[in-house]
């Protein structure tokens, strides 16, 4: 991969982060965008990467598993008294 690439996909990084409220509810809820908003940031995501859509995809994809994993690190430090029913998750048992 080429440092243009690199450089695009912290840039769409970046602007996922800016764009993410983390503030906590006790019952999340999920809506999706609008489509007017899916289009924009689309068209952001494609003009981020000089107007190749399959760049646009491939970073995209790192992004979306770099939340995944950012995900996963933030339920694995929650409480599983907070937590409770929430999400699956999977026992550790100690014997």
């Amino acid at each position: 991969m080429n440092k243009q690439g690199i450089s695009i996909r912290q840039q769409l990084i970046a602007k996922l982060e800016e764009s993410i409220d983390f503030t906590m509810s006790a019952a999340p809820e999920f809506s999706a965008p609008p489509a007017a908003d899916l289009e924009l940031a689309a068209d952001q995501a494609i003009a981020a990467c000089g107007g190749d859509a399959r760049e646009a995809v491939k970073a995209l994809i790192v992004a979306n598993g770099f939340l995944e994993t950012q995900v996963d690190e933030l339920r694995s430090a929650v409480s599983s008294g907070y937590a409770r029913g929430r999400y699956d998750r999977v026992r550790e048992r100690e014997e």
